[in-house]
């Protein structure tokens, strides 16, 4: 029977800004075990408040006593998962995301965002989160629904990329900030190390598709996932689906080829779940995918493709 794993939010169980193969795991799981896994948000001087607000603890210890690396984000020490090999594929079913804080922050940061010379005094408001009624209002009064997801998924980097920053999303996931990747949804990663060694982090209450001024809600999220090893499977970059789409991500530093790649793979998985052919993948895609911006921030920038799985 699987089994069920938890990896709080403590100091030591995360690392700051590094994904690194030889981090050491947080813990060792069986392919089908799910894990709990605590995220607080992306750290450092831009979350604290000036007001006298209240931070977190957890938040305020893990920026107290962690080592910042290259990248922004708190992430879990990898969960290293029995019989993932380097070219198999991590099926991750994400079962929940939700807010255990009522404390958050936006903000803009200089030199940041996607008009980063428009904007160069910094700022970060604090939005009241309110779990009860799932809504986030913010300092002037308007009022948000909450729709809360984890921007920060993937599995370590090939050993030989060394460490590298939790702000740039590559074939291994990371970074991504796409908000279809919520409870309902399960990502495909594939895997370049053994154990695949997944993390989480940079918990977001909301945010919109480009997540434009470089920060959404960040907030602490505690996240459910199923964990499963598929060896008959060969996604070479993340490919995600629901009940109901099919989503195909593309990342690159241009927008224009993240959109080639997002519509590339969206062509190949029509084409591996059908007998269309290329020519007649492609102009499925033309007549009922949506293809949209992920985010434009996050030096790679993203573009994903929504396809409603009744036509395929």
């Amino acid at each position: 029977m699987p089994a069920h794993h938890e990896i709080p939010a403590t100091p030591e169980s995360m690392i700051w800004g590094t994904l690194d193969a030889r981090t050491p795991p947080a813990l060792t799981v069986d392919s089908g075990d799910e894990v709990t896994i605590a995220t607080v948000p992306a750290g450092g001087l831009p979350g604290f408040p000036t007001d006298g607000t209240p931070v977190p603890e957890e938040y305020r210890l893990a920026v107290e006593k962690l080592p910042q690396g290259p990248g922004a984000h708190f992430v879990n020490r990898p969960v290293f998962v029995r019989g993932a090999m380097p070219g198999d594929v991590l099926q991750v079913d994400i079962l929940s995301a939700e807010p255990w804080m009522d404390w958050g922050f936006t903000c803009v940061l200089p030199l940041l965002g996607t008009l980063p010379e428009e904007f160069p005094e910094p700022e970060h408001i604090h939005p009241k989160i309110d779990h009860a009624r799932g809504v986030c209002t913010l300092p002037w009064g308007t009022e948000i629904p909450l729709d809360p997801f984890f921007g920060v998924m993937g599995t370590c980097p090939p050993p030989h990329w060394g460490a590298c920053t939790t702000n740039v999303p590559r074939a291994f996931g990371g970074n991504m900030d796409n908000k279809e990747l919520k409870p309902g949804t399960t990502l495909y990663l594939p895997v370049f190390n053994e154990g695949a060694l997944f993390y989480v982090g940079d918990g977001h209450g909301v945010q919109g598709d480009g997540e434009v001024c470089i920060s959404a809600l960040e907030t602490g999220l505690r996240g459910r996932f199923r964990l499963t090893v598929r060896k008959d499977l060969d996604y070479k970059v993340p490919f995600a689906e629901t009940a109901t789409h099919l989503i195909s991500i593309g990342i690159d530093e241009d927008l224009d080829d993240a959109a080639k790649q997002a519509v590339r793979e969206m062509v190949r998985e029509v084409c591996a779940r059908t007998n269309l052919s290329r020519n007649h993948a492609y102009m499925l895609c033309s007549l009922i995918g949506d293809l949209r911006v992920t985010q434009t921030v996050d030096g790679n920038k993203g573009v994903h493709m929504m396809l409603a799985k009744k036509y395929v």
